[in-house]
């Protein structure tokens, strides 16, 4: 992950063709290391919705990822609503 996202032409940010973005998808699988690398690296919406209008926070709590939801919970800028 870190290698793929050193490089300058990957944009985490990027959605898929459901509209999930690399965040997205970190969040929903539970995550919590990629979801703070990504954090990190900058440049990526941790409120962005997918295609569906569920955010990273949405897929976190409705999987039960405890560990991405305290990581999300703990950023100044997520709007929980």
């Amino acid at each position: 992950m870190k290698l793929l996202l050193g490089r300058g032409d990957v944009n985490p940010d990027e959605p898929d063709s459901h509209g999930r973005t690399a965040f997205n998808w970190a969040a929903r699988s539970g995550h919590a290391g990629v979801v703070e690398i990504l954090l990190g690296r900058g440049g990526v919406n941790p409120d962005k919705p997918d295609g569906y209008g569920k955010t990273p926070l949405w897929w976190a709590l409705r999987n039960r990822h405890a560990g991405v939801v305290k990581v999300l919970l703990g950023l100044d800028d997520l709007n929980p609503s």
